[in-house]
């Protein structure tokens, strides 16, 4: 049996579902219907540090809204996938557009949504919230829960795995 920091090492792509992983999953409606979302500062942080090593970004999500398209855009993720009925079939491009197999990816994801992805990559990552079925099929379930540090735990297990965290905060020391 492998170690997350194992399946880890060879993570070339972090993919992540949004509500309940980047966000702690609760959605705000203002009086005009307007959707918004709470995101954790550090856990950008942490993504854009992950990717000055090289690992790729992306999101696929099974909502679509303009607030989470500013955050991805912000962060530069590399690639991103919203208002996804079926996440099997979003990987399956994913895949396609970024000449990677699942074995080069980690998933993070928190519900039964998510399970098509989390079966496919070599490191499926929840959150605590997950319900148990879906906790099941992780090698990985986080300290920090969703919008509250899960997404830059699982960014420096990564840099830690492959040892590229020293260079990556290296810039923040001087």
């Amino acid at each position: 049996m492998h170690t997350p920091q194992e399946y880890a090492r060879r993570v070339k792509l972090l993919i992540l579902d949004v509500d309940g992983v980047m966000t702690d999953g609760r959605i705000y409606y203002n009086a005009q219907g307007e959707e918004s979302k709470s995101f954790y500062v550090q856990d950008g942080l942490g993504l854009k540090l992950l990717q000055s090593t090289g690992v790729k970004l992306a999101i696929i999500s099974g909502r679509a809204d303009a607030c989470v398209e500013h955050r991805a855009r912000a962060l530069g993720f590399d690639y991103y996938f919203a208002g996804v009925s079926n996440k099997q079939l979003a990987l399956d491009e994913l895949m396609a557009q970024s000449g990677l197999s699942p074995d080069d990816c980690a998933f993070v994801g928190d519900d039964i949504i998510d399970l098509p992805v989390l079966r496919r990559v070599a490191f499926p990552v929840v959150v605590p919230a997950a319900p148990d079925r879906v906790q099941q099929y992780a090698r990985y379930i986080t300290g920090a829960s969703g919008g509250q540090g899960a997404v830059r735990e699982v960014c420096e297990l990564i840099m830690q795995a492959q040892g590229t965290f020293d260079t990556a905060i290296a810039k923040y020391l001087l």
